[in-house]
């Protein structure tokens, strides 16, 4: 049956990646939630997907204490997903000004996944596959998976998630045919899919077989799944 993640949260009815759309997720039927992570001045790992505040201050600049009441820790954000999965994002590309070569963020995030979660309802995911691997050697209990935006060949995607152990590859919606969920599972990969609201295509994604989609309605989604 396919996963309902809630993407940032319910974010469709709540500001995203906030406790309140955490709570609210679960209250519309999510399986799971997604939300992003990085970190803050004082080495906290925080949940918010821009590297900036809307006022324009960089988060990395900022201890916990400083940050906006809308920006949960992640344990706090872990606290709120009581009962669901979550696929904690790691974002630490090379271009995002936050940029950490040495992955402290990963360090930080297998420690609080292991402590709120363990590996049954935990998900780490980046389109940073040096992340990725990162968390393989701090925790290789914890599943992880690929995010994907751009692909031009399916088979070296499914042939390099493979390679590198992961559990699942998480490609963006319009990357998705029946071909590539086929070729992934027969790889023994997971599909999850984001971000997607429009009840058509998410009808057409779950006869498909994906195992997750991501989703700002997650009670759309839950109505469909459940129909």
């Amino acid at each position: 049956m396919t996963n309902v993640i809630a993407h940032r949260g319910a974010s469709d009815a709540a500001p995203e990646n906030t406790v309140e759309a955490f709570r609210l997720a679960a209250e519309l039927g999510a399986d799971w939630v997604e939300l992003d992570a990085r970190l803050s001045a004082d080495g906290v790992v925080v949940v918010h997907h821009d590297a900036h505040l809307p006022d324009g201050r960089l988060l990395v600049d900022l201890t916990l204490d400083e940050m906006p009441d809308s920006v949960p820790s992640l344990a706090e954000a872990l606290e709120a997903c009581d009962g669901m999965g979550v696929n904690i994002e790691v974002k630490n590309l090379p271009d995002d000004p936050d940029y950490d070569a040495d992955h402290a963020v990963v360090d930080a995030v297998a420690g609080l996944a292991q402590a709120y979660l363990g590996p049954e309802r935990t998900l780490i995911s980046s389109f940073n596959m040096d992340s990725v691997d990162r968390m393989h050697r701090v925790d290789p209990s914890l599943p992880c998976a690929w995010l994907l935006f751009q692909m031009t060949d399916p088979t070296s995607v499914v042939e390099r998630a493979v390679a590198h152990e992961m559990a699942a590859i998480h490609p963006f919606d319009n990357l998705v045919d029946a071909a590539l969920v086929r070729r992934a599972h027969d790889a023994g990969l997971a599909v999850n899919v984001w971000t997607v609201d429009d009840p058509d295509r998410l009808a057409a994604l779950v006869e498909m077989g994906v195992d997750g989609i991501c989703t700002n309605v997650p009670d759309v989604l839950r109505a469909i799944v459940d129909g």
